[in-house]
């Protein structure tokens, strides 16, 4: 926040120095900006907000703490010494609320619930639930921390768009709000449906207006089409079950998302490089300032001394920024698009393939040291976990993926927060689906116990399978995995996917085979097909 009230300040002084737009009196100064902040870490919420640490000589205060290292859950908020105002507070692990605590804490209120402990509580406590439900209606509630929208100014566009115009792209663009980090998207989309309902309306879940169909829905005219070579190419699908025009950048990412799944060409061969993000037409992940990285494969976290030195040759040779990610692979920062092909060429010739960091697509397997080397591990999960990592890459899906295997129930290799995990026992491994990281850590759930290797794969198969042809644009599988319906006789989405793949309820599982098995048998390394 500090920037934009800077570069207003800024703008300002300028415009008045050109004459564009003179002050009336003096000119603005920065005095100061809102320091409060929601950072969008891996798998963990953090933010602080008001007066998060009083100075020494501040005695008009009151501390109320909820700490709770099972759920991996902090929160301090601070009131005054009545307890009637909020003045400030840190989250940690849970800062769903933050918009609400916020402005409340900056509008200065001192007429606080009777009981202010009903604030400490987080909202995925049933307890808090209700006074987070009853303050997001206040418009002046901080929506969009990066660029400071309020729930006010995102109704108003939407009413002012009104229901024929009004859908998230537009509401983004219009209000600015989610065009920053994008961690405060699915609360603007959220508001955006309760506003359209109000208006008589609802929330499509079409693509864009070139698409009359979501993602899932397009994907099953596809996958059934009796003819798959009148739908293998944006344009042929475009005519076939499209509105015209020429298609933009929600539709065609996602169609070539598709087209991928289907039939997995070269993604930039044939005109499909038009229906590609940024990202992966280079091949590689555009960094601040427009230079690149390149993530290198590594699958199961093992590398050769060749590998290594190769990788340190390369960073030297071209001045790139070297760093171990958060999921054991190391990348290579600053290249510019230019060097791109030589890189990959060099990393190449010691074995090294792309790491599809830039995709939609798996990104890596992460795995302990397992049975090999450590007196805890009951299986060898570098060797699964590597097994793992070559069925499955380079596969396109609906959002990124990732995997873990852990060598025992000490869980080293955090598979448990993986869209797929597996977790070692002395007979098997037990397999876990739909956890995720980032904004809204989500654990895995329980779906198999004690499997062999060779089961685990062909389960992991159908359920990657089935997510890819079933989830939304752009979404999760924690997500998607939550929006399936119960089992048949209860026990949630999980079971649910336990009657689909273990069971064929739905009659597909051959075809969910017959699907993935082609994927796998048709990898390409994308950085070696840019040479062919």
């Amino acid at each position: 926040m500090a920037g934009y009230v800077h570069a207003k300040v800024a703008a300002q002084c300028v415009a008045d120095d050109l004459g564009i737009q003179k002050a009336n009196g003096d000119l603005p100064a920065f005095t100061g900006a809102d320091m409060s902040t929601k950072l969008k870490l891996l798998g963990c919420d953090v933010a602080s907000f008001g007066v998060n640490q009083p100075a020494p000589d501040d005695e008009d205060v009151t501390e109320l703490v909820w700490n709770d290292p099972i759920a991996g859950i902090y929160r301090k908020l601070i009131f005054n010494k009545s307890g009637n105002r909020l003045r400030g507070g840190i989250l940690v692990g849970d800062a769903s609320d933050y918009a609400v605590l916020h402005k409340l804490a900056m509008s200065g209120e001192t007429s606080l619930i009777e009981n202010p402990g009903t604030l400490l509580t987080p909202p995925s406590a049933s307890a808090a639930e209700s006074v987070e439900l009853g303050a997001t209606t206040d418009i002046r509630a901080q929506i969009c921390s990066c660029n400071d929208i309020s729930l006010g100014q995102i109704t108003d566009v939407i009413h002012d768009l009104g229901v024929d115009g009004a859908n998230l792209s537009a509401v983004k663009k219009c209000s600015n709000a989610g065009t920053g980090c994008g961690g405060c998207e699915p609360d603007v989309k959220k508001i955006l449906k309760r506003e359209l309902e109000k208006m008589g309306g609802s929330l499509s879940n079409n693509l864009c207006e070139h698409f009359d169909y979501a993602r899932a829905e397009l994907m099953a005219l596809m996958r059934t089409d009796p003819d798959p070579t009148s739908v293998d190419t944006f344009a042929k699908v475009l005519a076939k079950h499209g509105n015209g025009g020429d298609g933009c950048e929600i539709c065609k990412p996602a169609v070539g998302s598709i087209l991928a799944s289907l039939y997995n060409g070269i993604i930039l061969d044939n005109g499909r490089n038009a229906l590609q993000d940024t990202n992966d037409r280079a091949l590689a992940n555009m960094q601040r300032g427009g230079t690149y990285s390149v993530v290198p494969r590594v699958a199961g976290g093992e590398l050769t001394p060749d590998q290594l030195i190769g990788m340190g040759q390369v960073a030297k040779k071209y001045n790139l920024y070297t760093k171990v990610t958060g999921a054991q692979r190391i990348d290579l920062f600053g290249a510019d698009r230019h060097q791109l092909p030589d890189i990959w060429e060099e990393l190449g010739a010691v074995g090294l393939e792309s790491g599809h960091a830039y995709g939609k697509a798996l990104r890596t397997v992460k795995s302990c040291v397992g049975s090999t080397w450590c007196r805890y591990g009951v299986q060898d999960s570098v060797s699964f976990a590597i097994r793992v990592e070559n069925r499955y890459k380079g596969i396109r899906s609906p959002h990124k993926i990732k995997s873990g295997v852990s060598g025992c129930t000490r869980e080293c290799a955090e598979a448990l927060g993986k869209d797929f995990g597996m977790i070692a026992t002395e007979h098997g491994y037990n397999l876990y689906f739909g956890g995720n990281g980032g904004a809204s850590p989500v654990h895995a759930q329980l779906f198999a116990t004690d499997i062999d290797e060779d089961l685990v794969l062909k389960y992991i198969d159908r359920y990657l399978m089935y997510y890819i042809l079933t989830a939304d644009r752009l979404e999760r599988t924690a997500v998607w995995q939550a929006k399936l319906p119960s089992g048949k006789k209860g026990g949630g989405p999980i079971e649910h996917l336990k009657e689909v793949i273990i069971e064929d309820s739905l009659g597909i599982t051959d075809e969910l085979d017959t699907r993935m098995q082609f994927l796998v048998d048709s990898y390409h390394d994308e950085w070696v097909c840019i040479f062919v």
